[in-house]
Formats: C-alpha cells, sequence, structure tokens
C-alpha cells in the first residue's frame, strides 16, 4: 500500500498468546491543538480487531500531557522555546548566519536579516526527537452477553464441587468482566503556539452562505430581518460565530460540523445531508430498528425509526455529544447554552433523531443513541476532562438552556410511536421545531410503506408541525389559474402554511387514511345515490318516463366525467389519497419532483416568504419592486446556470 503512495499502516493478526497489533510507519503525523496544556489530557481507547461495525471498544486509558511531555508543565513555553532555539544555534555556530544586520544601500538605515531556513533547521533539532510512551488500558466497558462465561464458569464449579460448585460458578461467571487488555505505544511532539487574544476589535464577519455556489442564506437573513423591523445591525453569523469542529466517519459517511456564538451562547449543529453514493443506498432503505437498542423490534408498541439515520448517527453520536460539552467557553457548561440543531434532507432526518435524544436523555456522552444498558461508568472520568468539572456517577447528563430544531426537505424517520414521542417532547425538552417541506418535493414524502392501502395507515410519518412553502413558479401559475383571485401575488398567505397555526387544513405530506366511505360524498356511488334520493324526494312520487329520463341524464353526466379517481372511491379509496398518490407518481417518473428537493429550490421559496426573489448566484431583490416577466425571466436564467 505504502508503494503505491498510501498509507504506511499495517496490522499484524493476534496469535496464540499474543495479541494484535496496529502500527503506522511513516505516516503523516496527526495534530491536535491543546488550548491548555497544563490540564489537558490525551484519552486512548482501543477497539476489538473482530469487531465488524460496531468497533465496540475493548479497553481505554487517559493521561494527562504533562506527563508525557514535561515541556508543556512550563507556563511560558514559547519564550522557553525562543531560549532553546537561540542555544541551540550558538552550539551549532549558526547564530550569526541566522540573524546579520545589514545596511540598506538605498535608505543607509541598518536591518535585521532572519534566514527562516536555518531558524526552521534549528526548531527541528530542538523538537525534532519526540518523547515515546508506552501506556497500558486502565479501564474497559463491561460486558454485554456473558453467558459463554457464566456457562463456563458452571461447568468449573460443577466438576469441582458438584451442583453447589455450579450454581457458584455460575454467579461468578457472571460476575467477571475480564481483564483490561492492550496498550499502545505513542510518539509525541509538543510545539507551543503564542497566545493571541481571540476577541479583537476588529473581527472578520463571518458570511453564512449555501452548499451550493450562490446561495447567501445570510444576506437573505439580513434583507428579511432589515425590512421587517428596520435592524441593519442584526446578522445571522452575529459577530461572534465560529466554526469548531467537523465531525465525519469514514465508513459510513455521517457528518455534521459544529458552530458555536460565545457572545450568544448558542451552540449550532449542522447535519450534512445527502451527496455521496453511500447516502443514497441509505435513503431507499425501509427497514426500521427499535429507537432505543435492546427493545423488541417485532413488537408493534416499540418506537421504531429508520435502520440506515440510526447506524448513521449512531457513527458519530457519542463524539459528537462529547465535542458539544467541549464547545462552551472556559468554567461555563451546556446549561448555560442554547443549541440549534438542522440540515437538509438526509441531514433533516439525522437532526431529528440526534434532537429526540437529546431532549429525553441530555448530552449523555456515555454511549452513542438510547440503549437499554446504562451509560458506560468508564467515561465519566473523560467528561470531567471535556467539560472541566468532576462529573460524578448517577447524575444526569447536562442539558441544554434550550432546544430547537429546523429541518429542510427531512424524509420521514421512524413509525406513530416515534412521532408521538417527538410530539411528546415539544415543549418538554424540545423548545421549538419546525420542518420545511417544499410542496412540490418528493423526498419528503419518503420512505413509504406497501400496506398503506390494506390497513389504512404507514410505517413511517412526520414528527412536528409542517412548514409548507411554495417556489416562484408555482405561486404564479396559481395566480393565473384563480382568475377570481384580486388580491396581491406575493402578499397571499398560500405562500407559506403551517400546521397546526395557518388552518386546520390536514398536511398535504402525511398520508393519513387511505380508506374512505365508499358511499360518502363526492365519490362515484355517492353522487350516484345523491342523484337517486334527489329524483326521490321530488313531490310527484309516481314512476313516470319523464323522471326516469331525468335520473338517466343526470346519471349519463356524471359517468360522462368518470375518472381514475372515481374508479378508487367504489372500493372504498379516498379520492384526495388517489389524486396526491397520482401526483406524487407523476412528479417521480418525470424527475421534476427530485429537482424541487435541492437546495437552490428551498432558498427560493423561503426568500419568497421573506418578500425576496432569490435565485442561486443572482442579487436579491424585492418582489414588489419587479414584474412578472422580469421574475420568470430571472427564473429561466437561473435554472439555465
Amino acid at each position: 500500500n505504502k508503494a503505491k503512495g498510501g498509507s504506511g499502516a499495517y496490522h499484524i493478526k493476534s496469535s496464540w498468546g499474543k495479541g494484535g497489533q496496529a502500527v503506522w510507519e511513516d505516516d503523516p503525523p496527526f495534530y491536535l491543538y491543546v488550548q491548555d496544556p497544563k490540564t489537558a489530557r490525551l484519552v486512548f481507547t482501543l477497539f476489538d480487531e473482530d469487531v465488524v461495525g460496531g468497533r465496540e471498544p475493548i479497553g481505554s486509558a487517559h493521561r494527562k500531557l504533562v506527563e508525557l511531555v514535561p515541556g508543556a508543565k512550563t507556563d511560558d513555553a514559547v519564550s522557553m522555546m525562543k531560549s532553546q532555539v537561540i542555544d541551540q544555534l550558538k552550539k551549532s555556530g549558526l547564530l550569526q548566519k541566522a540573524i546579520t544586520i545589514q545596511t540598506n544601500p538605498e535608505t543607509g538605515e541598518e536591518e535585521t536579516i532572519i534566514d527562516q531556513d536555518v531558524i526552521l533547521q534549528a526548531i527541528n533539532e530542538s523538537y525534532g526527537s519526540a518523547t515515546k510512551s508506552s501506556i497500558k488500558m486502565s479501564s474497559k466497558p463491561r460486558i454485554k452477553d456473558k453467558g459463554g462465561q457464566r456457562n463456563m464458569g458452571m461447568i468449573a464449579g460443577g466438576m469441582i464441587a458438584g451442583p453447589a460448585g455450579a450454581a457458584v460458578g455460575g454467579i461468578l461467571g457472571s460476575l467477571y468482566e475480564g481483564e483490561v487488555r492492550g496498550k499502545v505505544e505513542v510518539e509525541l511532539k509538543y510545539t507551543p503556539i503564542p497566545q493571541v487574544d481571540l476577541k479583537l476589535s476588529k473581527r472578520d464577519r463571518y458570511q453564512v452562505k449555501g452548499g451550493l455556489p450562490g446561495v447567501e442564506w445570510g444576506e437573505l437573513y439580513e434583507k428579511h430581518v432589515t425590512k421587517a423591523d428596520g435592524n441593519a445591525e442584526s446578522t445571522l453569523a452575529g459577530t461572534d460565530l465560529e466554526f469548531c469542529a467537523f465531525v465525519t466517519h469514514d465508513d459510513t459517511g455521517c457528518s455534521c460540523a459544529i458552530y458555536r456564538i460565545l457572545e450568544k451562547r448558542l451552540i449550532c449543529v449542522s447535519f450534512r445531508g445527502t451527496c455521496a453514493p453511500i447516502d443514497l443506498v441509505t435513503d431507499a432503505t425501509i427497514a426500521q430498528l427499535a429507537w432505543v437498542d435492546g427493545e423488541d423490534v417485532e413488537s408493534s408498541d416499540t418506537v421504531k425509526v429508520h435502520s440506515g439515520f440510526r447506524n448513521l448517527l449512531e457513527s458519530i453520536s457519542r463524539r459528537l455529544k462529547e465535542l458539544m460539552l467541549a464547545a462552551t467557553a472556559p468554567g461555563e457548561d451546556l446549561s448555560e447554552y442554547d443549541v440549534l440543531v438542522t440540515g437538509h434532507s438526509l441531514g433533516g432526518a439525522l437532526a431529528t433523531c440526534f434532537v429526540v435524544d437529546v431532549a429525553e436523555y441530555g448530552m449523555d456522552a456515555g454511549r452513542g443513541l438510547p440503549q437499554l444498558e446504562l451509560s458506560e461508568a468508564w467515561w465519566n472520568s473523560i467528561a470531567s476532562t471535556l467539560t472541566g468539572k468532576k462529573v460524578q456517577v448517577g447524575v444526569p447528563p447536562p442539558r441544554p438552556k434550550s432546544l430547537k430544531v429546523y429541518n429542510f426537505g427531512s424524509p420521514r424517520v421512524g413509525n406513530d410511536a416515534f412521532c408521538k414521542k417527538f410530539d411528546s417532547l415539544v415543549g418538554n425538552g424540545i423548545d421549538e421545531a419546525y420542518r420545511v417541506v417544499d410542496n412540490q418535493d418528493v423526498v419528503t414524502r419518503f420512505p413509504r410503506t406497501m400496506n398503506a392501502l390494506a390497513f389504512g395507515n404507514i410505517g413511517y410519518d412526520h414528527c412536528g408541525p409542517t412548514v409548507l412553502i411554495t417556489e416562484l413558479g408555482n405561486q404564479i401559475s396559481k395566480q393565473r389559474n384563480d382568475e377570481s383571485n384580486d388580491k396581491s401575488l406575493f402578499q397571499q398567505k398560500e405562500m407559506i402554511w403551517i400546521e397546526g397555526e395557518t388552518d386546520d387544513t390536514p398536511c398535504p405530506v402525511r398520508d393519513g387514511n387511505a380508506l374512505s366511505d365508499p358511499l360518502g360524498s363526492g365519490s362515484l356511488l355517492g353522487d350516484l345515490m345523491d342523484t337517486l334520493e334527489d329524483e326521490e324526494g321530488k313531490s310527484s312520487s309516481s314512476f313516470n318516463f319523464a323522471k326516469l329520463g331525468s335520473i338517466a341524464g343526470k346519471v349519463t353526466g356524471r359517468l360522462q366525467k368518470l375518472s381514475v379517481d372515481d374508479i378508487a372511491s367504489v372500493v372504498g379509496v379516498d379520492k384526495r389519497f388517489t389524486q396526491r398518490e397520482m401526483k406524487f407518481m407523476q412528479s417521480i417518473v418525470s424527475g421534476e419532483g427530485l429537482s424541487h428537493h435541492m437546495e437552490d429550490k428551498y432558498y427560493q421559496g423561503m426568500g419568497m416568504c421573506c418578500g425576496f426573489a432569490a435565485l442561486a448566484g443572482q442579487e436579491l431583490k424585492p418582489l414588489e419592486e419587479l414584474e412578472i416577466s422580469e421574475i420568470e425571466e430571472a427564473i429561466i436564467s437561473s435554472e439555465s446556470v
């Protein structure tokens, strides 16, 4: 692999009486920034080489940095480094070459000339040798399945002392956790960095951009706020937005970014949406897992979620929570911070799952996602290091001051039980939750189940209230099709619809009940029955050919309007459900539904709600200042790029 230009790392498999080894030979160094070297700890965790996928740890250890690198103890490591470099230059006789005084021929003034190559060589010679340390693992998680060792204990006990010995052996076997295995050998180099004032009087303002080129979310927000209340100073990023970390998993591809604003005590987590082939496989899956690991997935009462979403989030959830605990300012904790979680597409589904976990259980960094087993007690020492405070065993995990989630184009996440759990947490752990959906986006209607028509229920549903938005072109088409509408095109409530707030209309992106009364109003049989009842209710009760002709005429007229919806209604399928499904399938076949899932379409819809023509790559302009023809030309220009 190294000969091909790849990593020099290799693995020595375990043999009888000797454990396996992982060796990183001539690999690039791994850099770790440490804010306070005197209090920092390094945490080492080993994973079983035979574990596939789960990567459960078999041992862990932590050491103070100053124990491994004595040079980190000094209060002024930079000054010490300068002294050591100068001493090295003196010993090598290169001091005069490194620093020379020359006269500038043009000005006649003396100038100090520094040879950077010589200085760097001296630094490498002073700090080139790494400190080598061998660290044994000192703790390990509890064994989950002790059936095998319990049986061995019973057999051994029975051979020694009969039935009584077998009972004692079984008990001892179930209590035995096994020895802590493994050690790591590391080489560490410490290079001090001069301290700087992070709260500079003049600091470059962070520009909030979109994932696609030309999408300006920050600018749209600022223009909207300025238009709404005249506050031109309000910005989406504030003056102190800081990018903290990007968390990703090489195997699953699950990724998210962590930001913070210390002046507002705000931590923001943004989950990445679908952008890799592995994400498409995840999205297409419809299988479900128990939300709480260990619960019976076959039970109809079990809270279940999409298996792909859960597996993805499980791969980074624990590390994400550790970093969020560490994102607070020194001396502060999570209870003083507001947390905002967001994501688009796949990222929206992951954000939903993550928020449910934190809302119900707190920021539990002792595990990934919810499980029947208790969080590992051996993780408390690591949590103490991250928070800077002593974490006591038995104390509930910390919770944020507030927790909000805003999703864009999120697919469905879990079953009805999961949605009920989510709704129960809104106002009781989740302070605010909205799921923004483009009304032409088909991805938000997935995953789907095959028994919706047979049983009138679905295996997946949405969580939290829907915020339905539309696009500029769709809004213009609706206005033209409604000749009786004399309202201004961009001052209608139809531009944004909030479930449970705008009106009592059922959410159109929820399947609801597919069944209806075959004789109900509006159905084919219902209309025919109404025709007969109307004729029967007329004053003349005697039968005649005129009445028969009237009935025949009305029935014929109704049958001439026969549609697929009418045929479905005969067998008890709701017409509105049929119409929605037909439109849904047509958008998939044409490909239009997927195009409306992209970020630029959501940018366009949100921009219209704010009163602006928000088209990717084009200047934001107030809609009230534009003619319809100008908007249509701008849309065509944007889509052709």
